[in-house]
C-alpha cells in the first residue's frame, strides 16, 4: 500500500504541468504555403525519375523477348 501511495505521489505533481487545452494549430498561411512548394519540388524532381525507370523496365524486356526469339529460331 505504500508503495501504491509513493508512485501515486510522484506521478501526480508530473501531471500539473500536463496541458489543460487540446493542441492548436499554429502554422500560418505562409507556412502552409512553403510547405506545399516544397512538396511539388519533391514530386517533381520525382516524376522524371520513375519515368526513367519505367523506361530502363521497358526497354530490358524488349531485349529479354528479342533475345528469347533468336534463341528459339
Amino acid at each position: 500500500m505504500k508503495a501504491l501511495v509513493a508512485i501515486i505521489g510522484t506521478i501526480a505533481p508530473a501531471t500539473a504541468f500536463a496541458a489543460s487545452t487540446p493542441g492548436v494549430d499554429d502554422l500560418g498561411l505562409f507556412s502552409w504555403i512553403f510547405l506545399g512548394f516544397c512538396t511539388l519540388l519533391i514530386i517533381a524532381q520525382a516524376m522524371p525519375a520513375v519515368l526513367l525507370m519505367f523506361g530502363i523496365a521497358k526497354e530490358m524486356t524488349g531485349i529479354v523477348r528479342d533475345e528469347m526469339k533468336e534463341h528459339n529460331s
